[in-house]
């Protein structure tokens, strides 16, 4: 190993023996450099390997420091390092610890003695044996390492033993201590029985009482609603007969106005006439159609009685106004037309178109008040409309605007109003 060139008049046996007690004492120091701070938190054996050079160098710079060291490092040589100090040698002495007290804690006269036992260092130890004096101690510093490191582990083992033992102890403590509980407990065992078999009773006896006091309570509250609906029955009974009186009142007073200004009774209805028409048309032609003559003033009365249904057979109605334009034309310009007329009556309309042959059916923008239907696959707007007439309810009005006579016939059969096409053609395109 080659000198440090810190040191050039040291041997290397005596650096690395200053090193080493150098290393062990760092620990030890107060306030260490702190270039040294990291170091003195090294493991021992580390201490002297990874911080060699940093020793060294704070050594030779820092008196400080190099004499702070020097007193621990003499306190712990003992007889040695005070003799060394005070300028005497043992026989027995190592010179390589002489040398390195000498130079640690620097004594008057020093150096001549230093430099005595360094000539005479270099004269007995060839460089050989130096290197394995080196590798020696360094086993032995691994093999006090290991020693250290296993007595630390050794008295972390006990500690845990220790804990382990006192715990043992306090468990059996305790249950020695419930042993003596239960034993104590079993003799008061049967009188705590009794006592809660009494208060057991006791609660029993509260529990009825106030199950009988919450039942009083029910019946109380039963009388009163019974009274209240009683007096609730009084009254509604009452203002159904004020309503009665009123009612019987305004009867009275109509049939004393019909008496008074001998009103005959209404017979007939705006549509008679023209159904008698047709009836006699139909008489004289046998089974032959009879087509509906365009009217749009009947097609307004019907449409002004209350609660009117209208039905529009659709492409009936649009081929017969615009049969040269095509499908989708006709649906737009129908319902388009449609829409004053339905705001201005209020009818309840539904258009049916034909669409038993396709599948896909077309969007439609239908306006206000107007619901528009394409009949189901494979079934004719017709039937659609039959069964639309069929659904409601006998006595309402139902008006159907259709120039087919087999659709005309059979609603008609079913109570509904038939008008031809040209009835609302007549009113929506004028």
């Amino acid at each position: 190993m080659s000198a440090d060139p810190s040191y050039p008049m040291l041997p290397e046996q005596v650096r690395t023996r200053v090193i080493g007690w150098a290393a062990d004492a760092l620990p030890l120091l107060a306030d260490p450099p702190a270039s040294l701070k990291r170091v003195a938190s090294f493991a021992p054996n580390r201490r002297a390997k990874l911080g060699r050079n940093m020793i060294a160098t704070a050594l030779e710079t820092d008196d400080d420091f190099r004499g702070h060291l020097a007193t621990q490092v003499i306190a712990a040589q003992g007889d040695l390092g005070h003799a060394v100090q005070e300028g005497t040698t043992p026989a027995a002495a190592d010179p390589v610890d002489v040398a390195a007290l000498l130079w640690l804690g620097r004594p008057d006269g020093w150096e001549a003695r230093f430099e005595v036992i360094v000539r005479h260092l270099a004269q007995a130890t060839p460089p050989r044996d130096e290197e394995a004096l080196e590798r020696l101690r360094g086993r032995l510093e691994a093999a006090d390492e290991q020693a250290r490191e296993q007595r630390v582990r050794n008295k972390e083992r006990i500690d845990e033993l220790k804990t382990e033992n006192a715990s043992l102890r306090r468990k059996l403590g305790e249950a020695r201590a419930a042993q003596r509980s239960a034993s104590e407990g079993a003799s008061q065992t049967s009188q705590e029985a009794e006592q809660r078999a009494a208060t057991a009773e006791a609660s029993a006896a509260t529990a009825e009482a106030e199950v009988r006091r919450l039942r009083a309570q029910v019946e109380e509250l039963q009388h009163q609603l019974t009274a209240h609906r009683r007096d609730h029955r009084s009254e509604r009974d009452q203002v159904t007969l004020r309503a009665r009186i009123l009612l019987d009142t305004l009867l009275d007073a109509g049939q004393g106005l019909r008496r008074e200004l001998a009103l005959p009774p209404v017979t007939g209805s705006p549509a008679e006439e023209l159904e008698e028409q047709i009836g006699r048309a139909r008489e004289g032609r046998g089974d032959q159609p009879v087509r509906r003559p365009a009217d749009p003033m009947l097609l307004e009365n019907y449409l002004s009685m209350p609660r009117v249904r209208l039905l529009v057979d659709g492409y009936n109605v649009s081929k017969e106004g615009w049969p040269s334009s095509s499908l989708e034309a006709q649906r737009l310009r129908l319902l388009n037309a449609m829409a004053a007329l339905i705001a201005r009556t209020g009818a309840e309309t539904t258009v049916v178109f034909d669409a038993a042959d396709i599948t896909n059916r077309p969007m439609v923008n239908a306006p206000r008040g107007v619901k528009v239907l394409f009949s189901p696959p494979g079934v004719i707007a017709d039937d659609v409309i039959r069964d639309l007439v069929a659904a409601e309810p006998e006595g309402r009005p139902v008006v159907v605007v259709t120039s087919d006579q087999a659709v005309a016939r059979d609603v008609r059969r079913a109570g509904a109003r038939v008008v031809g096409a040209g009835s609302l053609l007549g009113l929506i395109t004028r």
